[in-house]
């Protein structure tokens, strides 16, 4: 493991620790079965595909790679189904490519799928009906209606399956031309109501086009590179006994993945077994479980994965250092580990984010930074959904990539939450969605994710800003991208 012995840590010394957000359960010889049950299935994830996700981060943060990570704020078991998955799978290469022109690098893709199934809740119990009842926490805990609220732990052997025949599925896809990038051709701007961002996103479609007839006469578009991708899963590791059951221990040989540590000690003499966590190829520390004695910290130095923090409006200079160094004691041994996500709200991003971000610089320490925009701007309707305005979301990210700009810092990615169905979750956009809007298709369990005609907004502007960055670094001046919509407005 990362900066101690492996006498010092296990998968299981998280156990030693206080831990937070863990479900109730009524028995806990019931957990174990399941989790006895888990550690016999074969990984989801392999290593290589772990080291490699992590190769491309390292990237990320030298300035060779753009990161996008998107994708639902909670998977729902019922949407293991093709539509869904082609949907998001959809939306998310379309946004990187669109990244990709805008930053002239890759596009890293990281999805929020394939294992997204727990959710950290600010209660343990809601009061529904008059009735007192646990929260939900995911479907891999227990369900959303309010007969069903019991923890569950047959749910986690489910939610292995849910997560195994998406990973199947989105593999399938990724082999076939529905990966081909080619088909950029077939993107529909009909959502666009506002006349001048649908010409600048036209536009902007006709000059990827254009590069890619280029390509194809150069005889370049037979290349296999150019009708498949390198896609990554991720989710965020709140669920401690499920991510130790697929904690696996690698000596550099398949054969010794899933061996218990004896095993691979014995078998692994050539090379001492590293551990990997292989429900996803990243996971993630939420902004309520990042405490530095307690037991995700714990869990999570010790695996090899890259491993994203949640960096919220709490969060302090001094104690990101510490959380830091404390996951990733060695970073040139181990580039590309740790991506910080953070979500401060558009309206404190200016006063929180700089002294965040020098702190790391002088520090040393050449982590990613990404701007989750959605999780510090969501607020209740007076008819009680939460929901989010893109403006805000537009704004925090506009406010972020200045502020690393000021500082001699750079944005390496964003982190979405979203959905390639045309839900009516957010407000504002293309569309124009109002809070009157929200009842037409809210299908969310949690929390409200931008639908594809906003989630492709955003990636249009944010390419913008990124051509104008790159203009601005070869000497020639172009366009900053205006992040204040017109609420979907036909006016020029």
């Amino acid at each position: 493991p990362p900066g101690s012995s492996a006498a010092e840590w296990t998968p299981d010394s998280w156990r030693s620790k206080p831990v937070k957000q863990q479900p109730a359960y009524e028995d806990p010889a019931e957990l174990e079965r399941a989790c006895a049950q888990i550690r016999q299935f074969p990984p989801l994830c392999t290593p290589p595909e772990i080291d490699a996700l992590r190769q491309q981060l390292a990237e990320v943060a030298e300035g060779k790679r753009f990161l996008l990570q998107g994708g639902d704020c909670a998977e729902r078991f019922e949407d293991c189904s093709a539509l869904p998955i082609e949907s998001k799978l959809r939306i998310l290469l379309q946004m990187s490519l669109v990244l990709t022109w805008g930053a002239r690098t890759p596009t890293v893709r990281i999805g929020r799928m394939a294992g997204q199934y727990s959710k950290p809740r600010s209660k343990d119990t809601e009061v529904v009906d008059g009735v007192e009842i646990p929260s939900f926490r995911g479907d891999n805990v227990n369900g959303f209606s309010p007969s069903d609220r019991r923890p569950d732990p047959s749910r986690l052997v489910h939610g292995y399956f849910h997560s195994a025949a998406t990973l199947n599925y989105v593999r399938s896809l990724l082999t076939s031309d529905f990966a081909d990038i080619r088909r950029a051709e077939d993107w529909d701007f009909g959502f666009v109501k506002n006349a001048a961002h649908k010409r600048e996103f036209e536009e902007i479609t006709e000059r990827i086009l254009d590069s890619l007839d280029f390509t194809r006469v150069c005889g370049a578009m037979d290349d296999p590179a150019f009708r498949s991708v390198r896609f990554f899963c991720s989710h965020e590791g709140l669920h401690l006994p499920y991510e130790e059951a697929m904690t696996r221990p690698f000596t550099g040989r398949y054969a010794s993945v899933g061996l218990d540590a004896e095993e691979a000690a014995t078998k692994g003499k050539r090379r001492p077994a590293k551990w990997y966590n292989t429900s996803a190829h990243m996971l993630w520390i939420g902004d309520r479980t990042r405490q530095l004695d307690h037991a995700h910290v714990e869990y999570f130095r010790g695996v090899q994965n890259p491993i994203g923090i949640k960096v919220g409006p709490s969060s302090d200079p001094a104690e990101l250092v510490a959380l830091i160094r404390t996951l990733w004691p060695d970073p040139a041994a181990q580039p590309g580990r740790v991506v910080l996500i953070t979500r401060l709200g558009a309206e404190r991003c200016e006063e929180l984010l700089p002294p965040l971000v020098l702190a790391v610089k002088q520090a040393g320490l050449p982590v990613v930074w990404c701007c989750d925009p959605m999780h510090g701007n969501t607020h209740v309707t007076e008819s009680g959904l939460k929901t989010r305005s893109l403006d805000a979301v537009l704004k925090e990210l506009r406010v972020t990539f200045d502020a690393h700009e000021k500082v001699g810092s750079r944005l390496g990615g964003v982190h979405l939450e979203m959905t390639g169905e045309n839900v009516t979750e957010c407000i504002g956009g293309p569309e124009g969605l109002t809070e009157e809007d929200l009842p037409h298709r809210y299908t969310t369990y949690c929390d409200p994710r931008l639908n594809y005609a906003q989630a492709m907004e955003v990636a249009f502007l944010v390419a913008q800003h990124l051509q104008a960055v790159d203009g601005r670094s070869r000497g020639s001046p172009r366009r900053r991208f205006d992040l204040t919509l017109s609420s979907g407005s036909d006016e020029e």
